[in-house]
């Protein structure tokens, strides 16, 4: 007999003999019955198998936490709550776990568990955050094909550094001690015979997308070698990046705001049990605050009144602000919590704290720029409208320093039917950090990548 998922177990109204496989997540026994909890992945519930110990004996090594186990049964209604129970006629060992399997029933940190990431999605917690995020990716595609995005994707190994920060990692096939007179000698021996990294992101090519398709997004890995070591960053991680032809920053912050709200309902309907277990457990008032996110109309501000607001408080900061320092995580925390007490837009920023292809309005001082902050995070969205004017996007690469022949196709954007045109990124795994309540971005990814980190 074909083995049913446990998810389709759990829901059955048809209480049948069925087959289930599964680890073992819990065991427990009395004089006359004993108890399992199984898991094999397609459920966050788990499916409790019932062993009238009159009746079936069970060898020991599949009662262990972790091992494998095929069961034939019958399903009943559960004992407790909704659901099914299965009533347990064999049980078959598929692979043993011996005793020095390390997610035992004790609580286990989730820093011991980042020491063991290729076990720690056994556990409650990891499983519900890998749920959550494949709903959220789901959502992401969903949101942008009814609303006429095409999806692109752009290369991960690029010659351009979209950011201008020198952030890269490199990609090279050249030997470790490869002997050159020169740079120059160096990188034309190399493979694609210049200088090549991985891509911060996908913006620069999104936006040559965009500029033909009108509307489209990418939604892959990017990489930063930013040596930044906090619960906030990783080397490796997934953006969300929509351009948008003919839009400027108010359709930027219209979009933006429309895409977080419908990934957070997309959540909050999809992931109900999940979000309870971190309502329980990570974080109280969790489903509160994403309700009342999804809700609310987000405000928005200038950055010149940002630091104004923000001024008035400096004795209370350990980063004074004043105009022309970029926003720290305490500032955005006091914005969001203690002023707006919802998310809000901050936006044109002065241009010397931001990227060079962002617009430059028309005081000479600041770019049609926008950071989406929201309560007990911080920025989660940055995007801005792009700067559309030849010239001007010439004279910031300059002031710079830039390599401008790197840039030709880019700027030949600009030459040939240049239009308004803007877009952001957003950073997944700090949006299921969100959804979530899990502090660390280590905890929200697989295989997290991080200075002196590759496990």
């Amino acid at each position: 007999m074909k083995h049913l998922d446990i998810e389709k177990a759990l829901q059955s109204k048809e209480k049948k003999s069925v087959v289930v496989c599964g680890w073992v997540r819990s065991f427990r026994e009395s004089a006359n019955v004993a108890f399992f909890d199984l898991s094999d992945g397609t459920s966050f519930q788990k499916l409790q198998v019932v062993v009238d110990r009159s009746a079936l004996s069970v060898d020991a090594a599949c009662t262990k936490l972790g091992a494998a186990v095929r069961v034939t049964g019958k399903l009943v209604p559960a004992y407790k709550g909704e659901g099914n129970d299965l009533n347990a006629e064999s049980f078959e060992l598929l692979g043993e776990c011996p005793p020095d399997y390390p997610i035992q029933k004790k609580r286990t940190t989730l820093e011991f568990l980042r020491g063991i990431p290729h076990l720690r999605l056994r556990t409650n917690t990891f499983q519900a955050v890998f749920r959550v995020r494949s709903v959220a990716a789901q959502a992401i595609h969903r949101y942008f094909h009814a609303h006429g995005f095409y999806y692109i994707n752009t290369p991960l190994i690029t010659a351009s550094d979209c950011e201008g920060a020198g952030e890269m990692f490199r990609v090279t096939t050249q030997p470790w001690n490869a002997a050159a007179k020169s740079e120059e000698e160096y990188f034309r021996n190399d493979f694609f015979g210049t200088k090549a990294g991985l891509s911060v992101s996908g913006q620069l090519e999104g936006e040559v997308a965009a500029t033909a398709l009108g509307k489209i997004y990418t939604f892959g890995p990017s990489f930063r070698a930013e040596n930044s070591n906090t619960t906030r960053h990783l080397a490796e991680f997934w953006h969300i990046e929509p351009e948008v032809a003919f839009a400027e920053l108010p359709d930027v912050i219209e979009l933006a705001e429309s895409l977080l709200k419908y990934l957070i309902k997309a959540v909050l309907k999809e992931c109900k049990d999940e979000l309870k277990f971190f309502d329980s457990f990570v974080e109280k008032g969790l489903i509160d605050k994403l309700t009342h996110v999804a809700t609310s109309k987000f405000a928005v501000c200038t950055y010149t009144e940002a630091v104004d607001i923000l001024e008035k408080q400096n004795a209370r900061f350990q980063f004074p602000v004043h105009w022309g320092s970029d926003l720290q995580s305490e500032h955005e925390k006091y914005l969001t919590e203690e002023v707006f007490k919802r998310p809000v837009f901050v936006t044109d920023y002065p241009k010397e704290i931001k990227s060079f292809y962002m617009k430059q309005n028309a005081d000479g001082k600041t770019v049609a720029a926008t950071d989406l902050l929201v309560p007990g995070i911080g920025e989660i969205i940055g995007g801005s409208e792009r700067e559309a004017d030849y010239k001007k996007l010439v004279s910031a690469m300059e002031e710079r320093g830039m390599d401008m022949a790197a840039y030709k196709q880019y700027l030949d954007l600009r030459k040939f039917g240049s239009v308004p045109h803007g877009g952001f990124g957003l950073g997944f795994e700090r949006f299921v950090m969100y959804c979530t309540g899990i502090e660390n971005i280590r905890d929200v990814t697989l295989f997290p990548r991080s200075v002196k980190n590759i496990m």
